[in-house]
């Protein structure tokens, strides 16, 4: 039986296309070996979104080759999608598929195993318009399962080389969605995550189709008890998104919305849709339809050009509108991007600085949140149990990480935990039981 390896680089779009890669190898009859072991077929699924994602693309591609110079390498992905000549020219690589045609792979290796030429399998993903459907009936995680709804972006923001690596935005059919969704639930799955490249611009490609009529018909899927959406811009949160919200039983009460800066001169430089003020309305009327809803977000410092005055006002705008947790980047020139060609580039040690207050702001902020539900009892999804210490760590619907005591057989199951000591990164909980009389017992 021939082996198959995988490398992921990059979000979780690309963990979810490796897992659709790898339904397709297994189909073919293929097993499943681990990247640091001899394969006979290496697969690396590469990052662009930095310049550094190209690099650590190269390295893996390499480290692949000396694996087993006999093997067929594959390579696949953003970085393979942008600079497919870039790849071909690494000594050892066989077959070079960019961000569609996956499907094609297991043909390509099929031809390169009679013919042992390379072959370049890139088209010009700004031509396509269709969305690529790639089945994934289930996943090597237990607790959750990703569904991707939507590929490409139309915003063209300066910092982003995305749409040129992923092409315009392209909605997945309804009906595809429904199904895949019943799949997973009927494989034991309780929470599903909806991804995709701009996953809260689903339906913008539609004619009487959107996010919200997406999420009712979810809500109706029995068996499935947590919706969860990766990701939405706050120029997506409209206002029958927050209706429909606002009604569900089952999308959690957490939501990642990227804000990237908090000063309106940075924002239109980076050309994101929306203003500050726009986006604390929608955070205002989210918070009303949705009490003690989670808001994470992405922050980018030391765009070019970015002064003290307009960091000031970053750091100003998520204190005052109290986010529940930061990912905060340092602003990485990205080649082939408007932003890498812009005057007045911040100093990295400037940048580090700003990084620095950030963190220590959502820490805080973290903090501040989860001790809100000191006391509170939570529904918990298990989702590994530590080896050592025997504790189990999963989240709750508002993506609070929570750390407790139980069993192995709790893992994927959803289970009432009791918050004891509310922290950073961690929350410390008690497994509880509610008996009939719905009075709660501590289980020691």
């Amino acid at each position: 039986m021939a082996t198959v390896a995988f490398h992921t680089l990059g979000c979780k779009v690309n963990h979810y296309e490796t897992e659709a890669i790898w339904q397709l190898f297994k189909n073919e009859g293929y097993e499943k070996t681990e990247f640091e072991k001899r394969a006979d077929v290496y697969v690396i699924n590469t990052c662009t979104v930095t310049n550094t994602g190209d690099k650590k693309s190269r390295q893996v591609i390499r480290r692949a080759v000396r694996k087993n110079p006999d093997a067929v390498v594959c390579v696949t992905g953003c970085y393979a999608q942008t600079s497919p000549s870039e790849i071909m020219d690494i000594p050892g690589v066989d077959i070079v598929v960019g961000t569609q045609d996956r499907s094609k792979m297991i043909g390509y290796i099929e031809q390169f195993q009679k013919e042992r030429e390379p072959i370049n399998g890139v088209k010009n993903i700004m031509k396509t318009r269709v969305y690529e459907e790639l089945d994934v009936p289930h996943f090597t995680d237990r607790t959750r399962a990703s569904l991707k709804i939507q590929e490409g972006c139309n915003n063209f923001c300066t910092f982003c080389i995305i749409p040129w690596a992923r092409g315009l935005l392209r909605s997945r059919k309804p009906e595809d969605v429904l199904s895949q969704a019943k799949q997973l639930v009927n494989a034991g799955y309780k929470e599903i995550v909806l991804t995709g490249i701009h996953t809260g611009g689903y339906g913008e490609d539609m004619k009487n189709y959107s996010l919200s009529d997406l999420l009712k018909e979810l809500e109706e899927l029995g068996g499935l008890k947590r919706i969860r959406i990766s990701s939405i811009e706050a120029s997506q949160i409209t206002d029958e998104v927050i209706e429909v919200i606002g009604q569900s039983k089952k999308i959690v009460n957490h939501l990642h919305i990227p804000l990237q800066s908090g000063s309106n001169s940075v924002l239109k430089r980076m050309r994101r849709k929306y203003t500050t003020e726009f986006f604390a309305e929608r955070l205002e009327k989210l918070k009303k339809a949705l009490p003690g809803l989670a808001v994470t977000s992405d922050v980018i410092v030391g765009f070019p050009g970015e002064s003290d005055e307009e960091f000031k006002e970053t750091y100003q705008f998520i204190a005052e509108n109290k986010f529940s947790e930061l990912h905060v980047f340092p602003y990485s020139k990205r080649t082939g991007t408007p932003a890498a060609r812009m005057d007045n580039q911040v100093e990295d040690d400037e940048k580090n600085r700003r990084v620095h207050y950030l963190i220590e702001l959502s820490n805080q902020l973290a903090k501040q949140y989860a001790s809100s539900y000191e006391g509170s009892v939570l529904e918990v999804i298990p989702e590994e149990q530590d080896k050592e210490s025997g504790l189990l760590t999963g989240y709750t619907s508002n993506y609070m990480k929570v750390r407790f005591t139980g069993n192995e057989d709790m893992i994927g199951k959803i289970v009432k935990v009791k918050i004891k000591k509310p922290g950073y990164p961690y929350n410390n909980g008690e497994f509880v039981r509610v008996a009939d009389d719905h009075e709660e017992m501590i289980l020691a």
